[in-house]
């Protein structure tokens, strides 16, 4: 039952490339405004720190393409939201729009596979990354037929991009589902994106495309026919609990959340609809826009091998890295690396998922010395969507805080033991509410420079996972993204710091007006769970994290 044996073989995979902007709308619109800017050849931003911008954005761009639509995302849930956002694709196609979506395959089980059928839609191409081979019907069967090629399936497509007519285009930390727009019944998660226009959007696209045409990309066609995933659907209504097959689960690449087994509750699922559709298109004739420098930097899609052997003897003919694309043997994290070693003064950066390895405490280190006040935000273990990834963070805290790093984790709503292994089941708090989890990667350096991406860091997205960072050189963005990220250290976040009494412990200082108690111990989690991880830890190393 090796990996790739359930894999197609000779799968045509026709190019395509990026369309030139000129002569559409967006492109007008976007010329228009950088010459009332006066901003000549920088490229345009807007900061998407909330759900309905962030949801408000991505239909705008739906409803004003003309030409193309190019999607590119880790996860693409089959729920209220996107039933939507993706009807608008399947209506901008209809109208003859091209639309290619490009999707890691990983979610693409249970529910999550109807999307698939957007691959049938007239004028939508459909391409799935890094194929698992086996039923869509279960995740766990899906895993175990590639035991034989875990290595590879453990590595994922990690971007995100949303481009419409090459001319404007979304980038950052959310995939496409409930969770992300505000929208989940037992969690949601606190993002952060970015709207760009202009030149970058050239590089995103190259980008796009260079992932789109790699032969790790299958066409769904290759893989799934649409009789299969309308008898998909059938057992899913029959026996929604034994079709659904996500849970146990082994966690995926950057925890996120599954559906849990079974068909959504009918009266919730609707009123999560109606939600979605009171969103409104953003205006993006008045958005504003702040005009200034910026560059792409992009993993290389040859970062997760074809196979065993092209990862051990790479072609000698391989193409050159598209533009935006990282040098050979370089990462979007070790960028980030070069970056925290050039700090003079401040770094602030929220990274979800945070497991340092030795080069990374090392740079955090260095820069303490050099007198660069380092500041980060991360999951709390009762804010982890998957709090088994606490465990990698947690053995490097004394560590890092011995180095002068001020570490702050993000309040959440109490976890218990159910959430232990990351299960979207029983992760509500008692009162039934949903609770916040922190998703957003972002780092901000002495002012002046803003990173935000798909990238944790973390020895996953540093070694396994590709990822996308777009960094941008404005003091006006820097200072937008410095304030929420300040006040979320104020308000909704404890900082964790060393017992005076110099008893090695740890103590997490409750966030201001909160009313809270310091705490000794993780704070709102349970019992449980804490024993849960101590006993499990040593046996979960970093880069599985």
């Amino acid at each position: 039952m090796t990996g790739c044996a359930g894999l197609p073989q000779d799968v045509q995979r026709p190019e395509s490339h990026a369309v030139e902007p000129e002569g559409t709308a967006l492109h007008a619109l976007v010329a228009q405004r950088r010459a009332q800017a006066g901003a000549r050849a920088a490229s345009g931003f807007a900061l998407l720190d909330g759900p309905q911008a962030a949801y408000g954005s991505r239909l705008a761009l739906v409803e004003a393409a003309q030409k193309t639509l190019d999607l590119q995302y880790y996860a693409i849930h089959a729920d209220a939201s996107n039933s939507r956002l993706l009807r608008s694709v399947g209506e901008a196609a209809a109208r003859g729009v091209r639309v290619r979506i490009l999707l890691d395959d990983f979610h693409t089980t249970g529910r999550n596979a109807q999307v698939l059928q957007l691959a049938y839609v007239p004028n939508v191409q459909m391409r799935l990354f890094n194929p698992l081979p086996g039923s869509r019907d279960s995740t766990v069967r899906r895993v175990i037929q590639s035991l034989g090629d875990v290595q590879r399936i453990q590595q994922r497509m990690h971007n995100k991009l949303f481009i419409a007519d090459n001319a404007l285009g979304i980038t950052g930390g959310r995939n496409l589902g409930d969770a992300y727009f505000g929208l989940g019944e037992s969690g949601n998660f606190v993002d952060l994106d970015v709207l760009a226009a202009g030149p970058i959007v050239r590089e995103m696209s190259r980008s796009f495309d260079s992932y789109w045409n790699n032969e790790r990309a299958y066409p769904v066609q290759s893989l799934v026919t649409p009789k299969e995933l309308a008898e998909m659907r059938e057992r899913q209504r029959r026996a929604p609990q034994e079709a659904e097959g996500a849970e146990g689960a082994p966690r995926p690449p950057d925890g996120e959340p599954r559906p849990g087994p079974g068909q959504p509750d009918p009266a919730q699922e609707a009123i999560r609809r109606a939600r979605a559709w009171d969103h409104q298109p953003m205006d993006l004739r008045t958005q504003p826009f702040v005009w200034a420098p910026s560059a792409l930097q992009v993993d290389a899609p040859a970062k997760i091998p074809a196979d065993a052997q092209a990862a051990a003897s790479p072609a000698p003919d391989a193409p050159a890295p598209a533009r935006g694309q990282l040098p050979e043997g370089e990462t979007v994290v070790d960028g980030l690396l070069r970056l925290i070693a050039e700090a003079q003064q401040d770094l602030l950066i929220i990274s979800p998922y945070f497991v340092p390895g030795a080069d990374m405490k090392k740079a955090f280190a260095d820069a303490v010395q050099r007198g660069v006040r380092v500041r980060v935000l991360t999951n709390s273990l009762a804010s982890n969507d998957a709090p088994i990834a606490h465990v990698g963070y947690a053995r490097h805290r004394r560590e890092l805080l011995d180095a002068g790093v001020q570490l702050y984790e993000m309040r959440s709503e109490q976890a218990g033991l159910g959430s232990a292994l990351g299960s979207s089941a029983g992760s509500a708090s008692a009162t039934g509410q949903s609770r916040a989890m922190l998703h957003s990667k972002v780092l901000v350096r002495d002012g002046r420079l803003l990173v935000i991406g798909s990238m944790n860091l973390d020895l996953r997205s540093q070694l396994q996972n590709t990822e996308i960072a777009l960094l941008i050189r404005s003091r006006e963005l820097s200072a937008q993204a410095t304030e929420l990220i300040e006040r979320s250290l104020r308000e909704g976040s404890w900082r964790v710091e060393r017992e005076k009494e110099g008893s090695g412990g740890l103590v997490w200082r409750a966030p201001a007006g909160s009313a809270l108690a310091d705490a000794r111990t993780e704070p709102d989690s349970s019992l449980g769970l804490r024993l849960l991880l101590r006993v499990i830890g040593p046996l979960a190393p970093d880069e599985m994290l």
